[in-house]
């Protein structure tokens, strides 16, 4: 099988992305003008400094876990998404291809592609994929037309690749940024499809906290109908969400100063602050900063904190392999490169690790992904890394 080579060096990222400027690759922040931020303060402290270690949460007989590491698995030029499919794993490349992935290797030939009516700029190109949880021959991609619309397809399996293509939701995007990226199904059935606010800076086109417009919000999609709805609302740009059972993690990519990750309860009408605040403070500080029933995040992270400038969730470990980091989520972050981790519990983020020490800062990272096993890969620019243990002998 031949692996797909890296094409390009890492792109150049984060410059402004104000009206009147060229949006970065994916994901973005901006630099517009920042305002004096105030913290609102939680229910209870979920933001306290990251710790080194963790106790174990689950028996193991395995040899003692002394640390994490990254296999490289190949090299592909930004590589976007890493899902399960039957006994294989299929990944997305942002150009607009799909390759599976067995024992480690790339197949010879792409399994769909839809190159030429992809735009692959910046935040645009094909941002991700997923697969109906009874019937594995149905595909469905979030993609950016060639005139920069969000669709959604399905894509009906032939047996060798994915053809036929059905268009269940088609949306206007005002701007080329906050395209927003992530689809995943959820227990109810329904596709969630994450989209940011419409671009811009400082919620420019108002989006954020308009419940007459899909933007800015998850929008739950019924596959069979195709019926679309806002599902919840007050998102900046969630590039990359994780649902599992009835929970929800969101990675919300923040504008100046902060990052964030708010866990919820998958409940229709959740409200998660932008523009009202930017992580834990108000964004706006002058306009006041009315929280009152929004979901707060339950990590933020600074701007000046170790290169942080875009947030990239993340996935709950359920895998066999590591049985220590089992109900761990995990995130990084595109120009940080590092490492964290923490499991959701009584409302809070509790066990708060930072991997990046073990690991090292891998780069660019774009996306995470998890296999039939439940193993867990980072996907930078460059390559596809597996997350694996090491052992003390």
């Amino acid at each position: 099988m031949r692996r797909l080579l890296l094409l390009a060096i890492p792109l150049l990222i984060f410059a402004c992305t104000s009206e009147d400027q060229e949006p970065a690759p994916i994901p973005s922040t901006t630099t517009a003008a920042a305002a004096p931020t105030t913290t609102v303060e939680p229910e209870t402290d979920t933001t306290e400094g990251v710790t080194t270690t963790i106790e174990p949460t689950t028996t193991t007989t395995l040899p003692e876990l002394s640390g994490l590491a990254y296999e490289e698995v190949a090299r592909v030029d930004f590589p976007i998404h890493l899902i399960p499919w039957e006994t294989a794993g299929l990944v997305a490349a942002k150009e607009g291809t799909v390759w599976l992935l067995e024992e480690g290797e790339l197949s010879e030939t792409a399994v769909l592609d839809i190159n030429e009516q992809v735009r692959n700029d910046g935040e645009q190109g094909l941002l991700a994929i997923a697969v109906h949880p009874q019937l594995a021959d149905r595909l469905f991609v979030h993609y950016s037309a060639n005139d920069g619309d969000t669709v959604v397809s399905e894509f009906a399996w032939d047996g060798n690749a994915w053809g036929d293509e059905q268009q269940l939701l088609r949306l206007d995007q005002p701007a080329r940024n906050h395209n927003g990226g992530m689809i995943q199904f959820g227990p109810d059935g329904r596709l969630y499809l994450g989209l940011g606010d419409g671009g811009g800076a400082n919620d420019r086109f108002g989006n954020g906290q308009n419940t007459d417009t899909l933007l800015g919000g998850l929008v739950a999609i019924d596959v069979d109908t195709a019926e679309s709805e806002l599902f919840s609302y007050g998102l900046r740009n969630p590039w990359r969400f994780w649902i599992e059972d009835d929970l929800i993690y969101v990675a919300d990519v923040g504008q100046n100063a902060f990052e964030e990750i708010s866990v919820s309860t998958l409940a229709a009408d959740t409200n998660f602050g932008w523009p009202v605040t930017e992580g834990l403070h108000c964004f706006r500080p002058a306009s006041g900063c009315d929280t009152t029933g929004q979901t707060l995040p339950v990590v933020e992270v600074e701007h000046d904190e170790g290169g942080t400038c875009s947030i990239t969730g993340g996935v709950v470990y359920r895998g066999r392999l590591i049985p220590e980091i089992q109900g761990h989520y995990f995130y990084s972050d595109f120009c940080g490169g590092y490492l964290r981790s923490f499991r959701f519990e009584g409302g809070e983020a509790v066990d708060q690790t930072d991997w990046t020490d073990q690991v090292g800062r891998a780069g660019n990272v774009a996306s995470f992904g998890v296999d039939g096993d439940g193993e867990m890969y980072v996907l930078t620019t460059a390559a596809i890394l597996r997350v694996v243990a090491e052992r003390s002998e």
